[in-house]
């Protein structure tokens, strides 16, 4: 906590959980390490995402994006604190984010087809853009000026909201959102913040998590397990779209954090109703952390 003795107010961001099918295996999740001298979260792997930056909320790149006639993106992130602009700014940041981190635009041409970037010449351009853009040198709206191309943000269903706890001086309130890897383009890290990554079945991220393999953070692992129950893509995404999301601020005690539906949960603001069969707490157990109930649960 920061020496005023007051907590940090948390900074709005995006992650993406990006996902594809896969022929043998139903479908994987994309994850990617953090560098080992990052400030925040040193060597997890994570869901690609980051705070807003100004041009996420620039006028202009509304003559960029693609919706239906009754998308609401504050109605969607089922926050009515949000103001429209903001709301709207969370996709388009979830947007450019995935593009900076691993390579991926969400969008396809202002005709309607896709964004085909497996030609080794498109590779080279959005590569470049991707650099540019990560350099500051470029936004969003430009590329897609220069490349005729819509944001589609209907593709991307709000899945959850992360707010860090108030003990920490670098704190997020984080919306996840879900979203399908394009055909006809790939992920990849840029070695800078992010280096390593991974596309596996979420239960083997979970499997390589507990032999110790890798490095996952409470909302990371608690949303790894909730991907876990969904056999195929169809019910992943149509499980999404009726989720009740609601701001998760961990509770710390003793070696543990609380989830606001735990039944000793302490934060009025954020207490959220019981709900025995899910796991309420994440526990610090022999240098891992794992999900677990109350001490009344089973």
């Amino acid at each position: 906590m920061p020496a005023s003795g007051q907590p940090s107010v948390p900074k709005e961001s995006a992650t993406v959980i990006l996902v594809r099918r896969h022929p043998s295996d139903a479908w994987n999740v994309f994850l990617a390490r953090r560098h080992s001298r990052s400030s925040f979260m040193a060597e997890a792997y994570v869901f690609p995402g980051g705070q807003i930056a100004d041009d996420d909320r620039d006028e202009d790149l509304r003559n960029f994006i693609s919706m239906p006639p009754d998308f609401d993106p504050r109605a969607l992130l089922q926050d009515d604190s949000l103001s429209p602009e903001t709301a709207q700014s969370l996709f388009v940041c979830a947007i450019r984010e995935t593009f900076e981190e691993t390579g991926v635009l969400i969008a396809r041409r202002r005709d309607g087809s896709p964004l085909n970037l497996n030609s080794k010449e498109q590779n080279a351009r959005f590569a470049a853009y991707r650099g540019d853009l990560n350099a500051g040198r470029t936004t969003l709206g430009e590329i897609a000026r220069r490349e005729n191309l819509l944001f589609p943000l209907d593709t991307l269903v709000p899945y959850a909201h992360w707010v860090t706890p108030e003990f920490l001086p670098k704190r997020f309130t984080t919306r996840f959102f879900l979203a399908a890897l394009p055909e006809n383009q790939s992920a990849a890290t840029d070695r800078g913040e992010l280096t390593d990554s991974l596309w596996a079945r979420p239960e083997e991220v979970l499997r390589r998590y507990h032999g110790r393999e890798i490095v996952l953070m409470p909302p990371t692992l608690k949303t790894l397990e909730e991907l876990a129950r969904y056999k195929s893509l169809d019910d992943l995404f149509a499980g999404a779209r009726n989720r009740t999301i609601y701001p998760i601020l961990p509770e710390p005690g003793e070696n543990m954090i609380k989830l606001p539906h735990d039944p000793e949960y302490g934060i009025e603001r954020y207490r959220q109703p019981a709900r025995p069969e899910e796991p309420s707490r994440i526990i610090m157990t022999d240098g891992l952390w794992q999900t677990g109930f109350d001490q009344e649960g089973t």
